[in-house]
């Protein structure tokens, strides 16, 4: 059977092949520890819930319009301006089956063969998949530790070519949860603004940052920067939400209504009902999430004190989402592991704790967990990478 090339060519996913040897080792009644889903571990709220199923029960089960339901493109209207102060009309807002489907669809709509896109690393492992699957070319500006893996304003002056259309923000980040401070995303929106560049503001962790914190979107910076600005939300980290799929694109209403085009030829329109749940989750209480965020916060403080108490790894106080990313290079050297996949998959099958090796986020000296897991599976993967790392 023949594969098209521009699918047969792509990366295949770090992650599973974790999770397929976790699952195997589950299967074969050992006790493993898995630290890598990107998901919270909370169900998600109440009301939310009960919205859907009165949704359905209402006869909200049939086709929608593609871009989404009209009370829920008003529901983003109105946080965006209450939470942002972005001012957008619905027919600036589509809908989609997820953030990642928003962010898919906007790299299909914009980017012609050859196109470049300008990708900080560390990154999502999606960003390069989706901009190759559109022709696009990813170009990578590596994130310093030391700058807590931002990139800097004089890097993305020397990538810009005649070529670049986009350049990708992630503020909180998946995997280091570093945020982009009001001054820094001002100098890089000058930049994008002066050359004529697309950002595209991932926003999806936006709801879960700590210690007094600021989100600023980069749309929100001026007028010149909404213009240049396409901001990508959603509601499935910060209420549970990430089987609903539900998140949503803002920005250029030429550009939206390309993307929602493309939907209408692929997706048809989000799930009917599951609109209906994310109406609720803007719309009604918060206590649910600042219960998570709190929960989130002590998890992060208490695994980053754990891990940083062991010789041989460090890693620094993520800001927002719900990930720490660990540097292991000295770990490797000690082990004489060739590279951060073998030390990984011999983490997992001589303590049987299960991680993300940093090669799908462009970092290969790094692993990512997640502490949107319980307390008592951080405390005890804790101690069994202490005892990999350091023969206890």
């Amino acid at each position: 059977m023949k594969i098209a090339q521009r699918v047969a060519g792509i990366t295949p996913s770090k992650t599973l092949a974790i999770t397929a040897k976790a699952k195997e080792l589950k299967e074969q009644g050992y006790d493993v520890v898995g630290l890598g889903a990107g998901e919270p571990d909370f169900n998600t709220p109440q009301h939310i819930i009960d919205a859907a199923i009165n949704a359905m029960e209402a006869g909200h089960t049939k086709y929608t319009p593609a871009a989404g339901i009209p009370e829920l493109k008003k529901a983003i209207c109105e946080k965006l301006e209450k939470e942002n102060g972005l001012s957008y009309k619905p027919a600036q807002i589509i809908v989609c089956n997820g953030a990642k489907h928003a962010l898919y669809n906007l790299f299909q709509a914009l980017l012609d063969p050859g196109d470049e896109v300008l990708i900080p690393s560390p990154y999502w492992v999606s960003y390069p998949e989706m901009v190759t699957l559109a022709g696009g070319i990813p170009v990578y500006l590596a994130g310093e530790e030391e700058n807590q893996f931002k990139i800097t304003p004089r890097q993305l002056e020397q990538a810009i070519t005649e070529k670049t259309q986009a350049l990708i923000i992630n503020s909180p980040n998946n995997p280091t949860g570093s945020i982009y401070s009001r001054e820094e995303l001002e100098k890089i929106a000058e930049i994008c603004i002066a050359k004529n560049i697309l950002i595209v503001s991932d926003e999806i962790y936006e709801k879960l940052i700590y210690d007094g914190e600021e989100h600023v979107s980069a749309a929100a910076l001026s007028k010149e920067a909404y213009d240049h600005t396409v901001v990508i939300n959603g509601v499935s980290k910060p209420y549970s939400m990430t089987g609903w799929r539900i998140g949503y694109a803002a920005g250029n209403a030429e550009l939206i209504r390309a993307m929602t085009n493309l939907s209408s030829h692929s997706t048809s329109n989000p799930t009917s009902f599951a609109q209906y749940g994310a109406l609720a989750a803007l719309q009604g209480p918060q206590e649910a999430l600042q219960m998570m965020k709190a929960e989130f916060d002590k998890r992060r403080k208490a695994v980053v004190e754990m891990l940083n108490s062991v010789e041989g790894i460090h890693c620094l106080l993520p800001k927002g989402a719900f990930y720490v990313f660990i540097n292991v290079s000295r770990a490797m050297a000690k082990g004489g592991y060739r590279d951060v996949d073998a030390w990984s998959q011999a983490l997992l099958e001589q303590q049987h704790v299960a991680v993300v090796p940093g090669t799908g986020f462009g970092a290969p000296d790094y692993i990512r967990i997640s502490y949107a897991t319980s307390m008592e599976k951080l405390i005890k993967g804790a101690e069994r990478i202490k005892k990999f790392v350091e023969g206890v």
